[in-house]
Parts: structure tokens; C-alpha cells; sequence
């Protein structure tokens, strides 16, 4: 069932390309500055052989939308098996007269329409390219003017290596997404040489294993081996197909969407593609292979089912889920399951201990959180506990665990204790009418009445004379979407002559209904028709990771801008106060960066226009009297006319949130040798070593490993390999993994990758 479902995937991802890819397909051997490609025209580059083409493909899992990539466009192929073997952007999806365009400026870029921006890019605008090529082993390439291989798409797999390309250490493969949800599931190569299939980057379920060396990478050869290559001339680890050194035209590896990694062959006799490989011999011990839909097993005919052992099934009966037992009445049980393994998912956060097989389910019944229990009767004595409704395994009868899943005892129709002749009884006490009881409960009722309507009178008189006092403070103009326009005079009087100074340029005042305020001081330079128009923008903001801005003053040359109060102030007073850090426990924290990466997220692409903050820090980081946080100071940029590129500024915002995230973690100012020694002791095995010591032990090791690796793609000084804010809050939330960075500051790289690269752009075609 489970290989069904990869090939219909597959299926129907292919015939959702093979219309019209017969046609409009143009064979040149090179592609000028200026071509371009659109969803409309349903056009594509062909290489000069006739093997690869690239042009658009609608998404099977996504309607109406469509991504761009390169495929399979051999005549011999037919058109519904012609496979996709690299996607740009990763599989970003466009609408409709969306196009991808080689720019002038030697730019590749992917424009949606219906966005009205870049959505992804080549980032090659300054190295002077001057001719793009599809080559004949399905590598897209961008040359200089000395036709030197300046970018190239084998640099930047998404789920597949055709031969001759190379996995290098820090490069992943990750399966196809679905329904626009990336996977969890990815191929990596660390920095020992060791390839990993991974499931959300904590969980290694496959593995090369071996000796650690550097210096390696993986390639797939045309005779159809899966090699681990070192400098030296002989491979390190190699695995071969079943078909090794038969006469095959066309081959690729690829990380399917079950999360297995295979190798395929293209046969001619029977016009498919054949596994001739793969990493994971039983697919049942592929890491949650089944997802929600159960635990692994075999049918009768020897093929992977999902089937879901669970009492509790969704409406959409598509997720199989274990029943919460926190309202089980009168009591819970355990179902035995022989020869199962189980384990949660979404998180994977298991209690393993070494104990009995009895205690081990004492423990379960006693503890209102236990889902399921796993124990290991091979010697071991583990018993693995499960806290999560989500819950996947496998069952094999060579196993010799026993799995107990925690069930609702069925419900008691009847009490049998109660005797059939006391019911009249207490039918007949039943219409026995307490007067004292009704008299006391009218009086109460009539005294709670009256006391609600003095305080609702007092409260609507208090706001009516709010109202009037504001309105004689100040009033609101129309074009600055009702915030308060107040007069220098009156800034005065809020401030007390500007008495209590809270920050750089920043003061305390109160309104006349007692409402604290935090007024801004900005530069008197600011053109009066740009401030009031920028903040007619600004001010029309809310969400509840930002500060509100409530009122501004713009007389002759005063500029002043009037925020809500947050009572505990900045995030960067906590840090620097040894006594304050304290109360900015690791919950905390990891709160605040998930509160401001949303906040952030929402000015990039949750309103109508795109507005990014420009300065994000720790200082403009600000707390209520809950301690949550706030960002402030967003949009200043407009107010001074600052103009760049949404993606720049985006890339801005991104990087200066990797700095705050680091300087949360370690409790230390912002600074790139910080930020370096971060990075060193992250790489080395030693990422405790980064967190602030005057936190408690209380650190959560996979949400660590988790913050520092997203920190670290934020510092990349590579800019095409910066994630976007969306993604930084997915993995944040925990939804979306993240694999382990590069040296986030320098983008410079090896000598041995420069070597291979030099090697691709001299290879004559094919």
C-alpha cells in the first residue's frame, strides 16, 4: 500500500506536466540574457540533446498553482514518466501568469503574479553573467563571459542526484512536499563524511556509518553506484544497483516522499522506472513512515500497510490518533499489542527508563499524560512512554517488544447498587419546595443586579469624561487613520516637561485617564508631509506581537511618536541585569523569540503592504506586565525615507533576528565574535556551553539544537541561502525541520568546491 501511494504521487505529478511538453519546447544550446519562461505560454529550454527540459509544471497537491524545474525529456520517455529531477526555489509554488526570466542583470528569477514580487533568485546580479545552459546531464548553469561556471543547479539539489552530480558535507536532500507542507524527512551529509537519512533533523534512522573523514562527498556514477568519494582515488563506502554496470541510459537517485532513498533505472522493455536500490530495506523501519495514519505492518503479500490499531479517528478519518484519556470514567485499560513497537510523534519526546515489565505499566495507568507504553523484552528491560495522541510504530512477528496503548474503560448502563424501591421515594422528596432557600436566592439575585448597574453607570460616566478630556487635548486627523495629533505643548504636559526619561530619545507620559504612554523623540529633519503619510501606514498596524502606536506630535520642527506603555520594558534591561535575567527563564525565552519571529512575519507579508523593521534588537524588544513581548519601533525607516528592495530588507530583519535569538540564548551584547564562538562551540559538539549560565537547569537540548541551527541560516553572509521569516517561525513552532548550517560568516567556498566546480564548467557535454 505504502509503494502504491509513492507511485501514484508520482504518477500523477508526472501527467500533470506531460500536456503540452511535446510542444512549445525550444532545443538551444544556449540561453540568452533577457529569455524567459511563463506558466501562460507553457513554454521550456531544452538541452541540445533532447534529454532535460525546463519549464513550469502544475502541483498535484496544490490547484492552481504551479512550480518550475527541470525533468526527464528524452523521446524515449514517455511523456507521463518523464520524473522531475530538480525544482526551483525547493519547490516554491506560483500562480497563474507567474514566469521565471534570466534578467539583464544575470539574475534567474522567479516572479508570481498574483504576489507582484520575486518569490525566489539566482542572487547572481553582480557576477557579471552572461549566458545561461541546460546542460545534457540535466545541469542548468550560468556563465560568465569566459564561459566559467559562476551558478549551477547540481549546487542546489532539492530530492534527487543525477550521475556525476555531488553531495557535499552541510548539502541536503530533502523528499518533495505535499499539499505545500514541506517534508520531514532529508538526506544529509555531516561533517564526519557519514550520509543520514533524517526525520525532522533529531531522528537518524539510516546511516552509512564507517570512520569519520572529512573532505568527503556522495555522487552517483553513470555504471549505477552510490559512492562516498575522498581525496584519494579509492570510494570510502559505495552501494550498488541491482543492475550495476548493465548498459543504462538514464538513472537518479532520489529521497521518495516515504522517506526511503533509492536508486532507479530507466528500463526500455517495460517503458518504467525500476528500483534497483534502496537505503531501507524493511520500509516499515523508515521513522514514521505511516505519519497519522497508524503503525506498519505487512499484508499476505509481503507489501507495507498502515493500519490503525486506535480507538480515536478523525472526522476526515484520515489521522489515526489515540484517545486522550484525562476524561476516562470510571477508570482506564491497557490493550496489548504483541510484537509492536511504538513511538510518538509530534514530538518525539519519549521517557525511556530500564524497569519491569509490570511497573512499567503501573507507571502508564498512574500517569493521566501516558498514552502508550512500549516494553523491550530482548534483555534491555526499556520501557518507553509515550505523552502524545500522535503516535506511530510498527509491528513484526520477529519482534520481541510488547506495545500497551491506553484506553477508556467502557462506560456502567446502570448502577447496580441502587435498589429499584427507593426510587418512588425519592421522586415524591423531590417536589419538596424550600421557601427560606427561594427568598434568600431572590434577594441575592436582586442585590448582585443592583450593584452591576452602579458599576456599569459609574464606568460609562468615568469613559464619558475620558472622552471629553481627550477631546480636549488633542483631536484626530483624518488622514492619519484616528491617531491622536497632539501639540508640542501637550507632549510637555504628557511627559511633565520630559521628567522621566526611560530610553535613548524615549520618555514616559500619562493621559489624562491615567494611561501610561512611551513617547519616541525622532530627528526634527523628517519631511512633515513623508511623516504624516508613513504613519498613516503605521498606524493603521495591529497585531499583538507589536507595539500600538496611539498618537504623534508634527509641529515646525518637533517630530515626536506616542506608543503604548509596556510596563517591564526592554528585553536588553533583563539581559544586562543579573537579578532581572532571572525571571527570563528558558520558557520564557523561547516565548519571546516565537512572539517577535511572528511579529515580524506578520509586517513582512500580513499586510497590505510589505514594511520591514530595520533595526530589530534586543532594546526594541519590549515587555507587558505578563513579560510578553513586543516588538517597537517598526517602519521608522519610512518616516525617514529609506527605500530598498523588499528582499533586502527582509534579509535585514532576518539577520538581525538571528542576533537577537543568539544574544537570548547566551545572555550576551550582540557581536560577531559572539556570534563566532557561538557557532565553534555549536559545531564541536558542545551547544550548552552557549546558553546564559545564569539560567536554571531547565534547557530543552532539541529546542536548543533547534534555535541555534536557525540562528545560525539567519547569520548566513550568503544571502541565497537565508531562509525567510515564514520558515523561521515554522521551525520555531517546531513544524518544520531544519538541517545544520554552514560557517554562517563566510561565503567563500572550499577549495575543494571551487575545484569540483571548476571541473563541471570544463566537462565538454555529453
Amino acid at each position: 500500500m505504502l509503494e502504491l501511494q509513492r507511485f501514484l504521487y508520482g504518477s500523477t505529478f508526472l501527467l500533470c506536466i506531460s500536456l503540452g511538453s511535446l510542444l512549445f519546447g525550444i532545443v538551444i544550446s544556449e540561453i540568452p540574457l533577457g529569455s524567459k519562461l511563463s506558466v501562460g505560454e507553457n513554454n521550456s529550454w531544452v538541452s541540445s540533446s533532447g534529454d532535460f527540459a525546463i519549464g513550469f509544471y502544475s502541483r498535484p497537491d496544490m490547484p492552481n498553482q504551479f512550480s518550475v524545474g527541470i525533468r526527464f525529456n528524452s523521446k524515449s520517455i514517455p511523456v507521463d514518466k518523464r520524473t522531475m529531477v530538480w525544482v526551483a526555489g525547493g519547490g516554491v509554488a506560483v500562480s497563474n501568469n507567474s514566469y521565471l526570466e534570466l534578467q539583464m542583470n544575470g539574475e534567474l528569477v522567479l516572479f508570481d503574479a498574483v504576489q507582484g514580487q520575486e518569490v525566489w533568485s539566482s542572487k547572481t546580479s553582480q557576477l557579471s553573467i552572461a549566458v545561461a545552459s541546460l546542460r545534457n546531464d540535466g545541469n542548468l548553469i550560468l556563465l560568465n563571459e569566459k564561459k566559467d561556471v559562476i551558478w549551477q543547479s547540481f549546487d542546489y539539489p532539492t530530492d534527487t542526484l543525477l550521475p556525476g552530480q555531488r553531495l557535499s558535507p552541510f548539502t541536503t536532500l530533502r523528499a518533495a512536499s505535499q499539499n505545500g507542507v514541506s517534508s520531514f524527512y532529508s538526506l544529509y551529509m555531516n561533517v564526519s563524511g557519514q550520509l543520514q537519512l533524517r526525520w525532522e533533523s533529531s531522528i537518524i534512522y539510516w546511516s552509512t556509518g564507517g570512520p569519520s573523514q572529512s573532505n568527503l562527498s556522495a555522487i552517483l556514477t553513470s555504471d549505477g553506484t552510490l559512492q562516498l568519494l575522498a581525496p584519494t582515488p579509492r570510494p570510502v563506502w559505495s552501494a550498488y544497483g541491482e543492475d550495476h554496470n548493465d548498459t543504462v541510459k538514464f538513472r537518479f537517485v532520489r529521497l521518495d516522499v516515504d522517506g526511503n532513498l533509492r536508486l532507479y533505472s530507466w528500463v526500455d522493455d517495460s517503458q518504467t522506472w525500476r528500483s534497483v536500490w534502496q537505503a531501507v530495506e524493511n520500509q516499515c523501519n523508515v521513522f514514521a513512515t505511516c505519519d497519522q495514519g497508524g503503525i506498519c505492518t505487512f499484508n499476505t503479500s509481503g507489501s507495507p500497510v498502515c493500519t490503525c490499531l486506535f480507538r480515536r479517528v478523525t472526522h476526515s478519518n484520515t489521522k489515526c490518533l489515540v484517545s486522550s484519556q484525562h476524561d476516562c470514567k470510571p477508570r482506564s485499560t491497557l490493550v496489548e499489542h504483541d510484537n509492536m513497537v511504538l513511538y510518538g510523534i509530534y514530538p518525539v519526546n519519549d521517557y525511556i527508563t530500564i524497569t519491569s515489565l509490570d511497573k512499567c505499566k503501573r507507571t502508564c495507568l498512574r500517569d493521566s499524560s501516558c498514552t502508550a507504553v512500549t516494553f523491550t523484552n530482548d534483555g534491555s528491560a526499556k520501557c518507553r512512554m509515550m505523552k502524545t495522541w500522535y503516535i506511530s510504530g510498527y509491528s513484526d512477528p520477529s519482534l520481541s517488544s510488547t506495545s500497551f496503548v491506553k484506553m477508556c474503560s467502557d462506560p456502567i448502563a446502570a448502577d447496580p447498587i441502587l435498589p429499584w424501591k427507593s426510587l418512588p421515594q425519592a421522586r415524591k422528596e423531590s417536589y419538596n419546595i424550600c421557601i427560606p432557600c427561594l427568598v434568600g436566592a431572590a434577594s441575592g439575585t436582586i442585590f448582585v443586579f443592583v450593584v452591576i448597574q452602579l458599576a456599569m453607570g459609574f464606568y460609562f460616566y468615568k469613559r464619558r469624561n475620558t472622552y471629553k478630556r481627550l477631546a480636549s487635548l488633542a483631536y484626530s486627523s483624518p488622514g492619519s487613520k484616528c491617531l491622536t495629533m497632539l501639540s508640542f505643548t501637550e507632549i510637555k504636559d504628557l511627559t511633565e516637561n520630559f521628567n522621566h526619561q526611560i530610553g535613548p530619545k524615549m520618555f514616559k507620559g500619562t493621559l489624562p485617564d491615567n494611561q501610561p504612554v512611551a513617547i519616541k523623540e525622532l530627528e526634527a529633519t523628517i519631511d512633515a508631509r513623508k511623516f504624516r503619510a508613513a504613519l498613516s501606514k503605521v498606524g493603521s498596524i495591529y497585531h499583538k506581537g507589536l507595539v500600538k502606536l496611539e498618537g504623534y506630535c508634527c509641529e515646525l520642527d518637533r517630530r515626536y511618536l506616542v506608543y503604548e506603555y509596556a510596563d517591564n520594558g526592554s528585553v536588553e534591561k533583563y539581559i544586562e541585569d543579573s537579578t532581572l535575567a532571572v525571571r527570563l527563564t528558558w520558557r520564557k525565552r523561547m516565548e519571546i523569540c516565537l512572539s517577535v519571529g511572528r511579529a515580524i512575519l506578520y509586517l513582512h507579508s500580513g499586510c497590505r503592504e510589505f514594511l520591514c523593521h530595520g533595526n530589530l534588537n534586543c532594546g526594541n524588544v519590549v515587555l507587558d506586565e505578563n513579560l510578553e513581548a513586543k516588538v517597537n519601533e517598526f517602519g521608522l525607516g519610512m518616516l525617514y525615507g529609506e527605500a530598498s528592495s523588499n528582499m533586502a530588507s527582509a534579509q535585514k530583519d532576518v539577520e538581525d533576528f538571528g542576533k537577537m535569538v543568539l544574544t537570548l540564548v547566551s545572555g550576551f551584547k550582540e557581536a560577531n565574535d559572539v556570534f563566532e564562538w557561538a557557532y565553534k562551540e555549536w559545531f564541536e559538539g558542545h551547544p550548552g556551553n552557549v546558553v546564559d549560565k545564569r539560567l536554571k537547569e531547565e534547557v530543552v537540548p532539541e529546542e536548543l539544537e533547534r534555535v541555534l541551527r536557525i540562528s545560525f541560516w539567519c547569520l548566513q553572509a550568503d544571502e541565497r541561502v537565508k531562509p525567510s521569516m515564514g520558515e523561521v517561525v515554522k521551525v520555531l513552532e517546531g513544524t518544520l525541520p531544519v538541517d545544520p548550517p554552514p560557517p554562517p560568516f563566510s561565503c567563500q567556498r572550499s577549495a575543494r568546491e571551487e575545484e569540483d566546480s571548476s571541473e563541471l564548467g570544463s566537462q565538454s557535454e555529453t
